[in-house]
C-alpha cells in the first residue's frame, strides 16, 4: 500500500487521518459519472429493447392509433428483462446518491453563508425525497400498482424541480466563496438543464392532453419523447456533481472512509 501524497494541500470535507495508508482512492467526479451512467444506460437499454422486441404491445394505446415510441412506464416496468435491468440500476445508484448527499451536506457547510443553512437543508431534503420517489416509482410499476406509481412519478417531478431550483438559488445567492472554473461550469449546466427540464415537462403534458382529447397518430409518441427529455435533463442536472466536487476523492481503508 502506498501512502497518499499531497493530502495536506486539500481542504477535507470530513476529517481525515494522515497516519492511515489508504487502499482505495476513487475520484469523486468518476463516482458522479458512474451514479448517472447506471440509470442512463439502463434507460437506453429499456427503450431500445422494448422497441425491438415488444414494439406492438409497448406502443399500444386505448384508441389504437399508430405510435413509434413506448412510454417510460411501459419500457421500464411492463417487460422482462427491462424491468430487472432498470430496478438493478436504480438500486445501485440510490446507494451512490447517499454518498453524493453527504458530499453536498459538507459542501454547503463549506461554501455558503450561515444564514443559508435552512435553504441548504431544504435542498438536501428535496434531494433525498427525489431519490426515494425515483426508487418507489421504479419498484412499484404502473402495471403492479398504478395509483402508487402515479403518486411517486408526480412526486418525483415536483420534488426534482424544487431541488433544482433550490440548488441554483444556493449557487447564485448563498455562497461566500467565489466559484472556480469547474463550479462555474456546473452552475451554467444546472441552469440549462433545469430550463430544458421545465420545457420538456410542459410539452409532455401538452401532448398527453392532446392524445387523450383527439387520439391522433404519433401524438402519444411525442409525449413519450418529451418524457425521455425530462429524464435525460434530470440526469444532466445531477451529473454536475462531477464539477462541483472536481479534485475531491473518496478514500477507503480498514479504518473507514474519508473525503478529501
Amino acid at each position: 500500500m502506498n501512502k497518499i501524497r499531497g493530502e495536506s494541500d486539500r481542504i477535507p470535507l470530513i476529517g481525515e487521518d494522515h497516519n492511515t495508508s489508504y487502499r482505495i482512492i476513487i475520484p469523486f467526479s468518476k463516482l458522479a459519472w458512474l451514479t448517472v451512467s447506471l440509470p442512463f444506460f439502463a434507460f437506453i437499454f429499456c427503450i431500445l429493447w422494448s422497441i425491438i422486441y415488444n414494439f406492438e404491445h409497448a406502443t399500444f394505446t386505448h384508441c389504437q392509433v399508430y405510435n413509434f415510441l413506448p412510454s417510460i412506464s411501459a419500457a421500464i416496468g411492463n417487460y422482462e428483462p427491462q424491468r430487472n435491468v432498470w430496478k438493478t440500476a436504480i438500486a445501485i445508484q440510490a446507494v451512490n446518491r447517499f454518498l453524493v448527499f453527504i458530499m453536498y451536506y459538507y459542501y454547503y457547510k463549506e461554501v455558503t453563508h450561515k444564514w443559508a443553512e435552512g435553504v441548504s437543508r431544504a435542498a438536501l431534503f428535496a434531494y433525498s425525497l427525489e431519490n426515494l420517489s425515483l426508487v418507489t416509482l421504479s419498484f412499484w410499476t404502473s402495471k403492479e400498482n398504478y395509483a402508487f406509481h402515479k403518486l411517486s412519478f408526480i412526486t418525483f417531478l415536483i420534488i426534482s424541480l424544487i431541488h433544482m431550483g433550490l440548488s441554483i438559488y444556493i449557487e447564485k445567492n448563498c455562497r461566500h466563496m467565489s466559484r472556480d472554473a469547474n463550479e462555474l461550469r456546473s452552475y451554467v449546466l444546472k441552469t440549462r438543464a433545469m430550463t430544458l427540464n421545465i420545457f420538456s415537462i410542459l410539452m409532455a403534458c401538452y401532448f398527453f392532453w392532446r392524445h387523450n382529447a383527439y387520439c391522433e397518430p404519433f401524438v402519444y409518441s411525442m409525449f413519450a419523447l418529451f418524457e425521455y427529455m425530462v429524464v435525460l435533463t434530470n440526469m444532466t442536472f445531477h451529473v454536475t456533481a462531477a464539477w462541483d466536487f472536481a479534485g475531491r476523492s473518496l478514500l477507503f481503508s480498514t479504518r473507514g472512509v474519508r473525503i478529501v
